[in-house]
């Protein structure tokens, strides 16, 4: 039997009531539908929204219109990242030993960011492009020739970390294990990959860890070691950059900055990635309309690739406080107020995206937020998840003869990362 997946499209039609939206409850997160209908209800009926929460945490504001996020991410004077960009709130003490570039402002944050900054620029990424078709090529060889299999474990979650060890410069037996500490920190919500659930009591012991997740001391020790090896060596790696570089404003890295910064790097340069691939080849077995597209015009992918990012947005949400008070969307946010951007209803605002809830491979003018818009926090790694993405369906589409869900498709019970956990398919070949 054929699975099936519920329809976006379909579902968004179907008012849900402003009293029953909770971006809060994370098990509205789980079945890939109920979040685009409350993003959608609150864009029509309170594009800035008081989200109460549980205690120890006191709500936010919900950013949901695309010119909103926008004007949130670019005001880092007035929206600050330092007081931490996930829901969680955090006192000064955690600050001082979990925050990373993501939790920096100014001087410093251009500061750290430049030490990587031209390792994700056009020259070098454009410089793997080879390395990514080569790897591409034997990520889909050994998955393709199974027929049935899971397309997250063989080919989304396979080929970023394959990128990401190469970035690092570290042996590719050792994916296994970035791979499980991604999802461990990560999935910090979900019972099916968390040590310790965020908010559970055993989470108090790990508070002063990154997503109190214990899984962050074995990042930190295996980073440590590599710095330990790279010290005062003429490579060119993301590691030995980092402890052989000095920051502009001329402050070396601490200890504790290398450890935070190698997490953010393990994290960020695989989940993302990975997840929009997965969304994306499921949205082509959604929409078999669109990879014949594809199929017939491979010099769609390209442009493609934009629309992809759109609509997997892989990031639900980042966080900002407000420094002072502030009129947002009519609403009057007061200084210290959380305020939380969700790129994921932007990426679907009727008012910039004409039917946004339709996967259209031929989109022009696609002014998503998935990487951030305009904001000193845009991601650094966007240049190479879009050549990594485009690389892969390019590959791809021209080797699928026909392609069909053989399971379930579970989510990642979280309210920050859009993940798939599973994608069964089963494939011919062209």
């Amino acid at each position: 039997m054929t699975a099936t997946v519920p329809s976006v499209t379909e579902a968004v039609r179907e008012p849900l009531p402003l009293a029953d939206v909770d971006l809060a409850d994370l098990g509205n997160f789980t079945d890939g539908v109920t979040p685009w209908r409350m993003f959608h209800t609150l864009r029509h009926q309170d594009p800035v929204h008081w989200q109460p929460e549980q205690a120890p945490n006191s709500g936010f504001w919900a950013v949901t219109r695309h010119a909103d996020v926008v004007r949130v991410d670019r005001d880092a004077e007035t929206f600050t990242s330092t007081r931490f960009v996930n829901l969680e709130e955090v006192d000064d003490d955690q600050i001082g030993k979990r925050a990373s570039l993501l939790e920096l402002d100014g001087v410093r944050h251009r500061a750290l960011r430049g030490l990587l900054q031209r390792r994700f620029g056009a020259s070098v990424v454009n410089g793997y492009a080879d390395f990514l078709r080569g790897l591409t090529a034997t990520t889909l060889d050994a998955a393709l020739a199974k027929g049935t299999f899971d397309f997250v474990e063989e080919v989304s979650a396979d080929f970023p970390i394959n990128v990401l060890a190469r970035l690092l410069d570290v042996p590719p037996r050792d994916n296994r294990r970035l791979i499980d500490w991604g999802n461990r920190i990560i999935g910090n919500t979900d019972p099916d990959y968390a040590d310790v659930l965020l908010d559970s009591e055993e989470s108090e012991r790990f508070r002063d860890l990154p997503f109190r997740s214990p899984a962050s001391l074995e990042v930190f020790e295996y980073g440590r070691e590599l710095a330990r090896q790279r010290r005062g060596g003429t490579g060119t790696d993301l590691v030995s950059r980092l402890v052989n570089g000095t920051p502009r404003d001329g402050v070396p890295l601490t200890e504790r900055d290398f450890d935070n910064y190698f997490l953010l790097l393990v994290v960020a340069g695989n989940e993302t990635t990975r997840h929009a691939i997965s969304h994306s080849m499921l949205a082509l077995l959604q929409h078999p309309e669109q990879l014949a597209r594809l199929q017939a015009d491979p010099s769609l992918i390209p442009a493609a690739v934009e629309e992809f990012l759109r609509w997997a947005s892989p990031v639900y949400h980042f966080r900002r406080t407000a420094t002072r008070d502030v009129e947002l969307g009519g609403k009057r946010v007061k200084e210290g107020d959380k305020v939380v951007m969700w790129f994921a209803s932007g990426n679907r605002d009727e008012e910039v995206f004409t039917n946004p809830y339709d996967f259209d491979v031929t989109r022009r003018d696609n002014d998503h937020v998935t990487f951030g818009k305009g904001s000193p926090h845009l991601c650094l790694g966007n240049l190479l998840a879009r050549t990594e993405i485009r690389i892969m369906f390019e590959e791809l589409v021209p080797r699928l003869g026909g392609i069909r869900l053989a399971g379930d498709v579970p989510r990642v019970r979280s309210n920050f990362v859009n993940g798939i956990k599973r994608l069964p398919i089963e494939v011919t070949l062209a």
